[in-house]
């Protein structure tokens, strides 16, 4: 039950960050991706906040053995920057410039009711899905 409770305090306080940055609002995302146009650098100064915080966190967390609520510390261990990472994070920079969103703001602007919100984020399901199915069959076809 705890770890619900905590878990829904990270989500709400999360959501409350993408609201106060304004990580929700697509014209701002968008705004600061055009550097050719009215560049807003103002979403740097989010994702450096985030980044500062990031580090923090997990340099402390490579520090323990447990979590705070009790169950085992679950790091990335992997370092290896493959075709794999840098596909993924080709696809999600094009999505996120071209839509203007990214999947967290996303789910929260589902509220709002907008056709293109529920678009986006049935496009991103769709994607999540055949994602997963390629990666099942390429594990089973691969040869050893």
């Amino acid at each position: 039950m705890l770890a619900s409770i905590t878990a829904l305090i990270s989500g709400l306080i999360f959501g409350l960050g993408l609201l106060l940055s304004g990580m929700g609002n697509p014209a701002k995302v968008q705004s600061f991706l055009d550097f050719s146009g009215l560049w807003d650098p103002s979403l740097a100064l989010v994702m450096g906040g985030a980044i500062a915080v990031g580090l923090i966190a997990f340099t402390w967390a490579k520090t323990r053995s447990n979590a705070l609520l009790g169950n085992a510390m679950q790091l990335p261990t992997s370092q290896s920057v493959d075709r794999r990472l840098i596909t993924g994070s080709a696809m999600f920079g094009v999505g996120w410039g071209l839509a203007g969103f990214c999947p967290g703001p996303a789910l929260m602007n589902l509220a709002t009711l907008q056709p293109e919100v529920w678009l986006f984020v049935a496009a991103m399901l769709v994607g999540m899905l055949a994602q997963h199915i390629w990666s099942a069959q390429t594990v089973v076809c691969s040869p050893r």
